[in-house]
């Protein structure tokens, strides 16, 4: 057989001089005939065979003493942490496979911390309800549909007792063996009980240019160059072609008798790519996602959109994506950054430096930056607590006392809602209040007040669905979002500091202390 499937055909034409006749002529053409009929079936046969084709399995590894104990934090109830992986093989040649060794390992820290995997039935029915079958739990997440699944990782779920989703690109199962699954091991995968099956694009997890110059962009979030034609498609065109390959995945699923899939994973990541949809139609991919999914899954978003009901209310879950480069300790570090708490779980957050991320700050920002360190460049320098851990908050208290505050040129802020549609900013000078709104249309509501001159103020901020309470120095309060009716969902999230020095680079105002309450 030849590399691509079919029968070696012996040189064409018969010896120089030797010439046929009657029956030798009859023989030949029938034998020509024969393989002129014979090779499409064998070709077809070959495909067909590849397609249905069972890889051997590996055993799982053995446990590494690192492994355990668990070291991932204890805290109450806790949303589930949604990971995201790619393939798993032995021998890795991206950043993107992970070893059966680092899967195993990953799977036993969170078995030891008490942690349960859920289906994907039961996932989304925790977006919906709010409820899970266990306090801490995980949704563990493949994409692309890799054979890696079938022969590695399948067997390190058995020992660990853990199940999983397959996000497939049902256009790309049965090609490219080994690389991709074939039907025959999906259908052993999802009898096995540990996996079920989702939505990655029929064939649509590719680049192609999407102007004229040649750029590449995600085909599945932007309109394609037509190279013949000179020209973008249209809008329509873009949603024909797009509606077409999740209509034609979702006949996949149907044809190869698997449960329709509730959840889509963005190849990419598009949520938080550049787009050349036209500004008016940007939400058509997310219309044609939400007429046929519960929600959709990406790693990249432009909020904190962990599993919850800020995520569920958007209809777009954020994953934890695991990298061949994450180590053990760090994948623990993550998972303790992810790990939902409650008001009451964190009370002093200034005495946990590392539950503080610097977005945009220079690297090695620390929490010394707000509490009187200051940076050495610029003049404004934010943190925000636990990003992914908070970002469900709706009611709670806090109170935050600030020093070193001299004239209008220095100030120190207070968010809440961080992530939120519509996040609250408090922020003091020696002698003025300013609460700011910034609701999803881009407008912004700010109302001031005057305060008695001093270097130092206490701010107590309420916050609930309904609105934020904000008192300074146990005086007058000021009320924002009063009128709002809005969803929690809308509104929630934790808590972000900020400090401003545009005077004297040696003396940055500070916060000397903050607790936070139900």
């Amino acid at each position: 057989m030849s590399r691509h499937g079919g029968p070696r055909t012996p040189a064409a034409g018969p010896r120089v001089g030797r010439r046929l006749r009657g029956p030798a002529v009859r023989g030949a053409l029938g034998a020509l005939a024969a393989v002129v009929v014979v090779t499409p079936f064998l070709g077809a046969w070959s495909y067909d065979s590849a397609r249905r084709a069972v890889s051997t399995q590996a055993a799982a590894p053995p446990v590494e003493p690192d492994a355990l104990p668990g070291e991932i934090v204890k805290t109450g109830a806790s949303a589930p942490i949604v990971l995201a992986y790619h393939d798993i093989n032995p021998e890795p040649t991206n950043d993107y496979t992970l070893t059966p060794q680092q899967l195993d390992t990953q799977l036993a820290k969170l078995e030891a911390a008490g942690y349960r995997s859920l289906t994907t039935k039961e996932f989304t029915r925790y977006l919906t309800t709010g409820t899970t079958p266990a306090p801490h739990t995980v949704y563990l997440t493949f994409d692309d549909g890799t054979r890696g699944l079938w022969t590695y990782a399948d067997q390190v779920l058995a020992k660990h007792k853990m199940r999983a989703a397959s996000f497939l690109i049902t256009g790309a199962v049965g090609t490219h063996r080994p690389y991709y699954l074939s039907w025959a091991e999906i259908d052993r995968m999802k009898s096995s009980g540990r996996w079920d099956f989702q939505d990655h694009t029929h064939l649509s997890h590719e680049r192609a240019a999407i102007d004229a110059a040649g750029h590449q962009g995600s085909v599945l979030a932007n309109r394609l160059w037509l190279a013949k034609e000179k020209r973008l498609e249209t809008e329509n065109e873009y949603r024909t072609r797009v509606r077409t390959d999740l209509d034609t995945s979702l006949r996949a699923f149907s044809d190869h008798h698997l449960p329709a899939p509730q959840l889509f994973a963005y190849p990419f990541s598009e949520t938080a790519a550049p787009t050349n949809l036209a500004a008016r139609n940007t939400s058509a991919l997310e219309r044609l996602l939400r007429e046929r999914f519960t929600a959709s899954l990406t790693n990249v978003s432009p909020r904190p959109l962990p599993a919850g009901p800020r995520a569920a209310a958007a209809r777009l879950v954020e994953r934890l994506e695991v990298m061949r480069t994450t180590s053990t300790d760090t994948f623990v570090k993550q998972l303790n950054e992810w790990v939902s708490r409650s008001p009451a779980e964190v009370p002093e957050p200034l005495r946990n430096p590392e539950q503080w991320r610097f977005p945009g700050s220079p690297s090695g920002t620390g929490l010394a930056a707000l509490t009187g360190k200051g940076v050495a460049k610029g003049t404004y320098v934010s943190a925000v607590h636990l990003p992914m851990g908070t970002a469900d908050w709706n009611t709670y208290r806090v109170s935050a006392t600030v020093a070193g505050l001299r004239g209008t040129r220095t100030s120190a802020s207070v968010e809440v809602g961080h992530g939120s549609l519509v996040p609250v900013t408090v922020t003091v000078s020696e002698t003025g209040v300013r609460v700011t709104e910034r609701p999803a249309d881009g407008t912004a509501r700010v109302t001031t007040g005057k305060l008695t001159p001093a270097a130092a103020h206490r701010l107590d901020l309420e916050v609930s669905p309904g609105g934020v309470r904000v008192t300074v120095d146990g005086g007058h309060a000021l009320v924002a979002r009063a009128t709002k009716a809005l969803d929690p969902a809308r509104t929630s999230g934790g808590v972000s500091l900020a400090v401003r020095n545009e005077a004297d680079k040696a003396a940055w105002p500070r916060f000397t202390a903050l607790r936070v309450k139900p």
